[in-house]
């Protein structure tokens, strides 16, 4: 089960992938289609700069409010 970590109320426009960056922060960028150069779209753009510090053992993701959320990795099944 996923816990919210962080509020950033980011609105998802869709052709993109929303991921938590290094930093913490929100970032972007363009999906691959097919029949497309891979790294025509001059890599990701920051959307929000929240600062999530990240702790080993967990899985830190943009949820469908578009806020930051975690989830427990399983590992050593």
């Amino acid at each position: 089960m996923a816990e919210k970590v962080a509020k950033a109320g980011v609105k998802k426009e869709s052709g993109y992938l929303y991921f938590v960056d290094k930093g913490g922060d929100v970032s972007r960028a363009k999906m691959a289609r097919g029949g497309r150069k891979k790294g025509s779209t001059g890599g990701a753009e920051k959307v929000v700069k929240v600062g999530v510090k990240k702790e080993s053992g967990y899985l830190y993701f943009v949820d469908k409010g578009g806020d930051v959320s975690r989830a427990k990795m399983a590992r050593g099944r």
